[in-house]
Order: C-alpha cells, then sequence, then structure tokens
C-alpha cells in the first residue's frame, strides 16, 4: 500500500489540556513556565507603548466617550446601539477601566498588552489540543509579529485583543467538546464564550466557521452531529454581523462614494486583500496605519488575478490533499473564512480610507503562522540532526520579531510620531496629513501646520473636513479673509456641513456681529442637535446681546450633551451669578475648575462668589 506524507498530522484525539491535569509536577511546570515565557516577551516586546498616548479614534471610544462617566451611561451603552459600534461588552470594559484609572493611558495600554499575552496563552492550548507540532511557537511568533502591534497598541482595539480572547476560549472549550467528550457543560461554556466574543466585537461571526474546519482537519471528514451543535452559534453570529453592518451603514456613516462597488468590484477587492494580508505576515516591512487605497474596477483583467489566484491556491491544495496532508487547506481556509468580514464584502467605514488594515487579520494571521511554523517542526522532526540548528533559528526569528514590534510600539507612543510614519509611507494619505495638522493646531503650531493641512487638501478637495481644519489655521494666525474662504469651500462641497456653520458664526461673532452669528449657530444646530458647541456659542451669542434669559437654556442644553463642558460650566455659573443665585453659580465654577483647572476666569469668579457669600450675612 502506498504511504501517504502529511506535512501537519491529524489530530490524535488526546486532549493535552486534558492529559496536562493528569501529568506530573515537572509538566505542570514545564506548562506554567511556557505561559510565563509567553507573557514576558510580550510584555518586554511592546514595553514601549507604556509610554504613550491616546490616538485617532480613542477620543470616540474612550476620552469623548461621556457613555463611561455615570451609571445610566453603563446602561445606555447596553440599550442604545449607536456610533461608534454597538460592541456593549468592549464599551463596558472602557467603562470599568475608565473608573479604575481615569484617562490615564497606561492602564488601557497594559490592559491590552496583557490580553494579548493571554490570547497567545490561548493559541497555544487550541494548537496543543488539536496536536500541532510547535504549538509553542506559533504562539510566540503571534505573541511579538509586528502586524499585530495596531491591535494591541491602539487602545480602541480593545475590541479586538478582547474579541479575540473570548473566540479562542470558545474554540478550545467547543474543540474539546466536539473532539473529546461530548459534555453539556462543555458546550454550554463555549457558547457563552462565543457570545461574549460577539459583545466584543462581531468579527468573531466567524468562530463556528473556523471550529468546522479545525473539525475536518483532525477527521477528515464532517458529519450531521459535527454541524448540528454549531447552528446556535451560526444565527448569534449572523444576527450580530447583520446588526453591526446596519450600524456601520445608517449611524456610523459607511455609505456613498467612497463605498460604491459592484458584486464584481468586491470579489476583486477580497482576493487582492487575501494576499495583501499574507504577504505582510511573511515579510512585515512598511507596515502604515493607513494603506494607500487601491482603485478597484472589475472591467480591469489583470485585477482578477489575485482572486483567481486565491482560488487556484484553494483547488491545488483540495486535490493534493490525500499527498501533503489536510493541514495546509485548513490552514488557508481558516485564514480566508477568518478574514471574510473585513474582506469587501461588508462596507466598513475604514474603507474610506483604506481598503486594508492591519488590525483586520488579527486572529486571521493564526492561519499562516501556525502553518509555516508546523511544516518547520514537522521537517525539524524528520532531521533530528538539525535540531540545534532549528532551536537557533527559532530563537533568531522570535529576536527579530520581537526588536521589529519594539520598533512599531514606538511609532504608536506618540500621535506626531504616528501621523509622520504614515505620511512618509503612503504620501496620499489624505487623512493622516488633516490629523497631523489638526495636531500641530492643538499644540499651538498653526504656522507648521498650514503646509500640512494644504497637502490633505490637495489628495482631497471635496472633504468638508480638512477645509475646517484650514480654516481653524487661519483664524489661528489672524487671518480670518482666508479663513472665512475655507469654511465657504466646505459649505461648498457639503452644504450640510454643521461644523462650518458654526466657524463662520464663531468669526461673525468675533466680529461683533452676534445677530449673524446666531443665524449660522442656529443652522448648526438644525444640521447635527448632538453638538455641543453650536448651543455653547449661541449662548454666547445671546449673552453679547444682553439676552441673559434667552441664553441659559442653550447652555444647559449643551451640558446635557457634554456635562465635561468647562467652559459651559463656567458661562452658566455668570449668568447665575448675575441674577444672584450665588449657590448655583458656585456649583459650576467648581464644577468647571474640577474639569479644566487652569480655567483662570473661573477660579476668579469663584473667588468673586465666595467672597458674596460671606458678605451676605453682614449685609443683612
Amino acid at each position: 500500500m502506498r504511504s501517504t506524507p502529511t506535512a501537519i498530522p491529524s489530530a490524535a484525539g488526546v486532549d493535552p489540556v486534558a492529559a496536562a491535569a493528569a501529568a506530573s509536577d515537572p509538566a505542570r511546570r514545564q506548562r506554567l513556565a511556557g505561559l510565563a515565557a509567553i507573557l514576558l516577551i510580550t510584555v518586554v516586546a511592546y514595553l514601549p507603548i507604556f509610554r504613550g498616548g491616546f490616538i485617532w479614534d480613542d477620543e470616540t471610544y474612550v476620552t469623548g466617550n461621556r457613555l463611561l462617566r455615570t451609571l445610566a451611561g453603563l446602561r445606555a451603552i447596553w440599550l442604545e446601539p449607536g456610533p461608534p459600534q454597538y460592541y456593549p461588552l468592549t464599551q463596558t470594559t472602557f467603562w470599568l477601566e475608565y473608573h479604575l484609572w481615569g484617562l490615564r493611558p497606561l492602564g488601557y495600554h497594559l490592559a491590552n498588552v496583557l490580553l494579548h499575552a493571554l490570547n497567545a496563552g490561548l493559541v497555544w492550548l487550541v494548537l496543543g489540543r488539536l496536536a500541532v507540532p510547535g504549538a509553542w511557537m506559533a504562539a510566540a511568533v503571534f505573541a511579538l509579529h509586528p502586524v499585530h502591534v495596531e491591535s494591541v497598541a491602539w487602545v480602541t482595539e480593545l475590541k479586538n485583543v478582547q474579541a479575540g480572547a473570548f473566540s479562542l476560549l470558545a474554540l478550545l472549550l467547543y474543540l474539546r467538546f466536539a473532539l473529546g467528550r461530548r459534555s453539556a457543560g462543555l458546550y454550554a461554556l463555549a457558547f457563552v464564550a462565543f457570545v461574549l466574543a460577539v459583545l466584543s466585537k462581531t468579527v468573531a461571526c466567524t468562530v463556528p466557521a473556523a471550529a468546522l474546519v479545525c473539525v475536518w482537519w483532525t477527521r477528515g471528514s464532517l458529519r450531521r452531529g459535527d454541524v448540528v451543535p454549531l447552528v446556535p452559534f451560526f444565527l448569534v453570529g449572523l444576527v450580530g454581523g447583520l446588526g453591526t453592518a446596519m450600524v456601520e451603514k445608517y449611524q456610523v456613516g459607511a455609505q456613498g462614494a467612497d463605498w460604491t462597488l459592484s458584486a464584481a468590484d468586491r470579489c476583486v477587492l477580497a482576493g487582492r486583500a487575501l494576499w495583501f494580508y499574507a504577504a505582510k505576515l511573511v515579510a512585515p516591512i512598511r507596515l502604515s496605519f493607513f494603506y494607500p487605497r487601491w482603485t478597484i474596477d472589475a472591467g480591469v483583467p489583470w485585477q482578477w488575478l489575485f482572486c483567481r489566484a486565491a482560488v487556484g491556491v484553494v483547488a491545488a491544495l483540495w486535490m493534493l490533499r490525500d499527498r501533503i496532508g489536510r493541514g495546509p487547506l485548513a490552514a488557508v481556509l481558516y485564514f480566508a473564512i477568518t478574514l471574510a468580514p473585513a474582506l469587501g464584502f461588508v462596507d466598513v467605514y475604514l474603507f474610506r480610507y483604506s481598503f486594508v488594515a492591519d488590525h483586520f487579520q488579527y486572529l486571521a494571521s493564526l492561519g499562516p503562522i501556525t502553518l509555516v511554523v508546523a511544516l518547520g517542526a514537522a521537517g525539524a522532526r524528520k532531521v533530528p540532526a538539525l535540531g540545534a540548528a532549528a532551536r537557533l533559528a527559532c530563537g533568531g526569528l522570535l529576536l527579530a520579531l520581537g526588536a521589529a514590534t519594539w520598533s512599531r510600539a514606538h511609532v504608536f507612543a506618540d500621535q506626531e510620531t504616528l501621523w509622520r510614519d504614515t505620511v512618509s509611507k503612503n504620501p496620499r494619505a489624505w487623512s493622516a496629513y488633516n490629523n497631523l495638522g489638526t495636531l500641530l493646531l492643538e499644540r499651538g503650531r498653526p504656522a507648521e501646520a498650514v503646509p500640512v493641512i494644504e497637502r490633505a487638501l490637495a489628495l482631497r478637495p471635496e472633504v468638508p473636513e480638512i477645509h475646517h481644519t484650514m480654516a481653524d489655521a487661519w483664524n489661528r494666525l489672524g487671518r480670518r479673509d482666508e479663513a472665512r474662504a475655507e469654511y465657504a469651500r466646505a459649505l461648498a462641497v457639503a452644504p450640510g456641513y454643521a461644523p462650518a456653520h458654526n466657524g463662520l458664526g464663531l468669526l461673525l461673532l468675533d466680529e461683533g456681529k452676534a445677530t449673524e452669528a446666531i443665524a449660522e449657530f442656529e443652522q448648526a444646530i438644525r444640521l447635527r442637535p448632538d453638538l455641543p458647541a453650536p448651543f455653547y456659542n449661541l449662548g454666547n451669542a445671546l449673552v453679547a446681546l444682553e439676552r441673559w434669559g434667552e441664553a441659559e437654556p442653550y447652555y444647559e442644553r449643551a451640558l446635557q450633551i457634554a456635562p465635561d463642558f468647562a467652559e459651559a460650566h463656567n458661562n452658566l455659573a455668570n449668568l447665575y451669578a448675575s441674577r444672584g443665585n450665588l449657590a448655583g453659580a458656585s456649583e459650576h465654577y467648581e464644577r468647571a475648575l474640577a474639569l479644566k483647572p487652569d480655567l483662570r476666569q473661573a477660579r476668579d469668579n469663584l473667588n468673586t462668589v465666595r467672597a458674596q457669600q460671606q458678605s451676605a450675612p453682614t449685609d443683612r
């Protein structure tokens, strides 16, 4: 009978986790040492990020997320789906973190790094359960691969590492159920872990399909009893995925010209993205926060090459499965299935900037990583003489990956470094230029910001946000006419862009044209009643016209939207003080100072009010 070599041996039905429980003390110590080593190398590789801060949409998820402040906010997290996304368990974790360490970024970064280390440990356990050669090495490569820095160093991507933890736990528990004793308890725990993964981030919806791939690889076939238990998993994943797609499109804003792709275009995009992600795993060079956005056109014949090549690889591995084993095909299928939510078949807002991102392949990367490591480990076993050389090669690989991760983590430690790194690698990253310009304005460097924002405008003159940023720069430089012109350009390309109306109103108010300013603020409010600034500015305009009674509800509305709006507290307190409500004024001045201790006007006003309160009994 002809023997058939197997690249990656099938699992032998032995549960290493269960076996370890009955193993000797040295075996337990070896397992603990392996987990400790994963934790150590992960923390060391990510040390640079512990000095980092928040970046980009961390403001939306954390620093500016008012839902994190109160118990009412926690309720809204679960019961009121909406932007930035309905990931209630992730938002709940952020809520807990906020109440543990406030807005100090170290705690958030530490949590992400520890979760990533936990995930690497779970990878080891899952691969061990499947008896994959080189399981620990694959877990270590996963822990140290620089393509994962974006998922770990970016606070917002807690959703990725947390969903990853619950996904891997669900997979581990389900495999123990499916391939070992079919315990109702194991099944229930796996299902609960999967639900928690979906509530963290709905990309976890692919876990049941990944579980089927693992079972098929182990047994060589799928039975009805393998599929039926996963039906509830598929249903939960489907509901979660559809819900996320709806929120992404109708509330986050993933619709319009940047998302108009035909079905054929999406197939072309999926094929190209698969090869892009595989290439970044093999050669993680020139990693970027925003990669160049491809021009996708299914009418161009060469663009189909990626898709055809991907299908060809799957077909070839299927035909060769009896000769080379099922492992390579299982790894490729896992990779493609886990990446599916990010391949372009569903619109996500990030496609506005690029069709690919490092964090999209966080769990999917396990397919290629496991395949390459397992092939190497299986080969080394066949040639024992290569053992020492193989160990040396593994050590060198981990050292190289760790150094690359250390270097990449430095990029994420500072926003200015991140945006400059991005535009150096992707000179067409208009959003990175705009973000860099905004950051320079916030740091008091408007003259330096102008050429940066001009570069963004040259790339995307139809984007109103960039015109708004440029207007802010001109305004800070005292060039009001140029600022007014930029606001007008913003409204020319997007008449419903509320911040431009608010900006024009501020210019008019500064020029003493309060009545005209009110019209602009009112228009901004009609367009975006969720923005606090137009309400606050309208209150200021009414005060300028000495219409104090009319101003009060606008300050109050601004504070309803943004309770941490220090200037609104101060100005509302001014109204209270002018009417003799010294207690109310004192309360709001104190709130303003608690939020913004360097708000000198609030401190001076509070001292004045306290002096009046102390003298009041004497006056009587």
